[in-house]
């Protein structure tokens, strides 16, 4: 039997986040799928999970949520913890913007940061202090496979995943005592809208000099969008709300990092650089914890 925990997940409007959610419900959850404009432009979403959920073992409600509003999120954490102390955070909320690197501006580099990687860290430090209290929780962040590798036309979208790569990593070795687990997943291409909802870059004048070589981002992009019109199983997003959905229900030690979909070579990746890690921390663990002499 499926034991019921309380679960806030971000970006639950569409793609993967709207997938996750309906199955988190299915198994019997207390679900609050964040989106931003609860009342407008993703009013027919929050309405959609809501008559998904009548019926089902679990319990679905929107919540208004910008995870680029520090002060926003404190207060929906705060209230959701008011009503039901929240087992399992899921920081699914991402862009990605695709061209040439150069071609976006500060602001663009802003904006996307702001969302990818401070918008983890808003709601992660929201949600910890009662984990910590409480000795038990679980963060899953949505990586990508760009998290783990450099591409052309994607260095943005790769830069912020790495930085947030990074942190939720430090976070799992620092949260082991507490009894919370910072976990990663990573997914590789799937058919969501991230690709047709992809920001282009804003400054003209440095893709222009770039010449042909600048139609990279649509070639990339249609091939991509090829992929995904072809309905093969792997790129199919219901595989990653799956995985979601068997990582908040495994029992025992989680892996800090799962691919999902194509694997691109991240497995690789991942299994060549785990017993480098493992051996660092190994030999900063006595340091930290204060076992040195």
């Amino acid at each position: 039997m499926t034991t019921q925990k309380t679960i806030l997940i971000t970006g639950a409007s569409r793609g993967i986040g709207f997938l996750t959610a309906q199955k988190l419900v299915q198994e019997g959850h207390i679900v609050y799928a964040g989106m931003r404009d609860l009342d407008g432009r993703n009013a027919e979403a929050a309405k959609a999970l809501k008559l998904f959920a009548e019926g089902l073992p679990g319990k679905l409600v929107p919540v208004d949520l910008d995870v680029a509003d520090e002060k926003g999120v404190e207060r929906t954490v705060a209230a959701i913890e008011a009503e039901q102390p929240i087992d399992v955070l899921v920081n699914n909320a991402g862009v990605m913007p695709v061209g040439l690197t150069e071609g976006f501006t500060m602001e663009q580099a802003k904006d996307l940061f702001d969302v990818n990687v401070y918008g983890v860290m808003h709601l992660t430090r929201a949600v910890l202090p009662a984990m910590r209290a409480r000795k038990s929780g679980l963060v899953i962040s949505l990586s990508s496979v760009a998290g783990r590798f450099g591409m052309p036309f994607f260095g943005l979208y790769c830069a912020s995943k790495w930085a947030m790569e990074a942190y939720c990593e430090s976070l799992h070795y620092e949260l082991e005592p507490f009894g919370v687990e910072s976990v990663l997943v990573e997914p590789s291409g799937h058919g969501t809208d991230l690709v047709t909802s992809a920001p282009a870059p804003g400054d003209a004048v440095r893709v222009g000099q770039y010449g042909d070589y600048s139609k990279g981002r649509d070639r990339l992009l249609g091939m991509f969008q090829g992929m995904f019109d072809q309905g093969e199983a792997i790129t199919d997003a219901g595989n990653v709300a799956t995985k979601i959905l068997e990582l908040v229900a495994m029992d025992g030690s989680r892996p800090i990092r799962t691919q999902v979909g194509q694997d691109m070579g991240v497995t690789a990746i991942n299994e060549a650089t785990a017993p480098i890690q493992a051996q660092l921390v190994s030999g900063l663990k006595p340091v930290y914890l204060g076992a040195a002499s």
